[in-house]
Formats: structure tokens, C-alpha cells, sequence
């Protein structure tokens, strides 16, 4: 227990590419943790190369939880993985183990901790037929029926547009009105150890070039080639990933190689920089920010900022 009496849960945050996984590995070798994935494209069994899961060697060294448990084709909400976290969460603490959440996917932590607004089921129909429209066609009438939102998601989001599209038509409020009424988190009930991992852009910005010349190895190349045989709907999670666009242009012979290389690394790098900005303003402002780059020398100040 934590010195509040409640169950401690470690949680390292960070951009793509800081080295969250490796730290979050360090952690739980140290405190006999169990490491559980926060990350959205993680979550597919599909993208192991593409999606920079942990190797089978770091998975031997701790249990991790939560990587490559779900199909491609059944897509991931922030709802989903909240839930099973909490499981993975709840198990490790029977066992006596401490939680090591790790991830770039704020939305999922935030869900997590602080709770999620109590959205009705949409109907599958409704949700056909918002995903069915394009781009400018969904917030063109997200613009119509929910404009505060429409102002606030930018034009080429064509995930959260069509959240706030298909919850304002199915249940006559707007997602804003429903995201008041948070439920089930478990920020109350857990001694939150956090760290927000804000390494030196320059150093960054390279860590992301490498990552994507890494994914688009063969084994990488062969993953996505594997998934677009499975013909899944272009907007699925899985299949927007960082890398799979890009590595689906090459193999379609839309780019060469080193366009897409460029492509894909330049997407990477503009991630990251989401995450980055991201993670710089949404968490608590005590939430400690480690900004040093996370290489072997400053690996144990960071395990220490975690109080291990």
C-alpha cells in the first residue's frame, strides 16, 4: 500500500519514441511490477513490428499485459481498455505486484483515472452511416448539429468528428454535455506515482526517424501486407495507425521506398509532437515531467523520480 493506504499504480507517460517501454521495463524488474500497455496501436496483435510493441526477449524479463490482446478487426475505445486495465490493474494487486501503466495514448489514461461520460450505446446503424460519410462531409454536419464541437475538433479529425457526430444524432445531446457526468474512474481510489517523460526535441525528433526506418523492416513491411489482405475498413484503428498508411502506399506502388520512409517518418515526428504538447499541458500540473533524454545515464534519476 501506498503511504495514503490506498494500492500504488506507477504511470509513465510520454510521447513516441522517449522511452517509456524501456523504463517501464527497468521499473518492474526493480519492484517486481507487471507492466501494463497504455498505448492504443499496442493493443493489436496484427502490428507487433509497426506499433513498437515491446520484443519477446523484454517480455520475458516481466510480465506485460495488455499488448496484442485484441484483433484487428475489433476496435479498441478509450471505454474498452479502461475496462480491462482495471482488471490487469486489480489482478496485479492481489498479486501483491505493483501496476506499471505505460503508454502515449492520453485519452486512455485520462479514461482511466478520471472516468468516462456515460454515452448510451449508438445504435449500429447510426454509427454505419457517420462513418460512411467522408471527412469534410462529417464536420460540415457536426458544424450544423453540434457546432461548439465542431469548433473545437479540427477538420481532418475524422475520429473525434465522428464520435461527436454519431453521439449528438443518437442521443439528442452533445458528446460535451455527456462528458460532465464522468464515471468509473479510479484516480480516487489508487497512490497515483506518475511521470510525463518530455525529452529534448532534437533528440526525440531523431528516436522517431530511427523508429520508423525500424518499422519498415520486412517483418514490418509483411505485417501490413498481411493486414490489408484482410480488407478492413479504412477508417478501423488498426488500420491508421503510424506506418500502416505508409507502408500500404509502398506496397500499392503509390510511393518508393524512400518516399514512404520520408512520408512515414515525417508522420512520426508530427505524432510526436502531438503527444508532446499533449503531455506538456493535459496532466495535472503535479504530475512530475522528467525532460532530460532517457539514455542509460539517466535512467536511474527517472526510476528514482518513480520511487523505485
Amino acid at each position: 500500500m501506498g503511504s495514503s493506504g490506498k494500492p500504488p499504480v506507477a504511470l509513465i507517460a510520454g510521447p513516441t519514441a522517449s522511452g517509456k517501454s524501456a523504463l517501464a521495463l527497468a521499473l518492474a524488474e526493480r519492484a517486481g511490477g507487471i507492466v501494463v500497455n497504455a498505448d492504443s496501436a499496442q493493443v493489436y496483435r496484427d502490428l507487433r513490428i509497426v506499433s513498437a510493441r515491446p520484443s519477446q526477449e523484454d517480455e520475458a524479463r516481466a510480465p506485460h499485459r495488455l499488448y496484442g490482446y485484441r484483433d484487428g478487426a475489433d476496435a479498441c475505445s478509450a471505454a474498452d481498455w479502461a475496462d480491462d486495465a482495471r482488471r490487469e490493474i486489480a489482478a496485479a494487486h492481489e498479486a501483491g505486484r505493483l501496476p506499471v501503466l505505460v503508454g502515449g495514448t492520453g485519452l486512455y489514461l485520462r479514461t482511466l483515472i478520471d472516468g468516462i461520460a456515460p454515452v448510451p450505446e449508438i445504435d449500429p446503424g447510426m454509427r454505419a452511416m457517420v462513418r460512411a460519410l467522408s471527412v469534410a462531409e462529417a464536420h460540415d454536419a457536426l458544424r450544423n448539429e453540434d457546432p461548439e464541437a465542431a469548433g473545437r475538433i479540427r477538420p481532418s479529425d475524422i475520429t473525434r468528428t465522428a464520435r461527436a457526430l454519431e453521439v449528438v444524432r443518437s442521443t439528442g445531446r452533445t458528446l460535451k454535455s455527456w462528458q460532465a457526468e464522468k464515471v468509473g474512474g479510479i484516480g480516487n481510489a489508487i497512490a497515483l506515482r506518475p511521470l510525463v517523460l518530455l525529452p529534448p526535441r532534437d533528440w526525440l525528433h531523431e528516436r522517431c526517424d530511427t523508429r520508423f526506418l525500424e518499422i519498415f523492416s520486412d517483418e514490418g513491411v509483411e505485417e501490413v501486407r498481411l493486414l490489408l489482405e484482410r480488407k478492413l475498413p479504412k477508417l478501423a484503428p488498426v488500420m491508421r495507425a503510424i506506418g500502416v498508411p505508409e507502408i500500404a502506399a509502398f506496397l500499392h506502388g503509390d510511393l518508393d521506398r524512400e518516399e514512404a520512409i520520408a512520408v512515414g517518418q515525417a508522420a512520426t515526428r508530427q505524432y510526436a509532437k502531438r503527444q508532446y504538447t499533449w503531455f506538456r499541458h493535459q496532466p495535472p500540473v503535479d504530475w512530475p515531467r522528467f525532460e532530460a533524454a532517457l539514455d542509460c545515464g539517466a535512467l536511474p534519476d527517472a526510476l528514482a523520480r518513480l520511487g523505485a
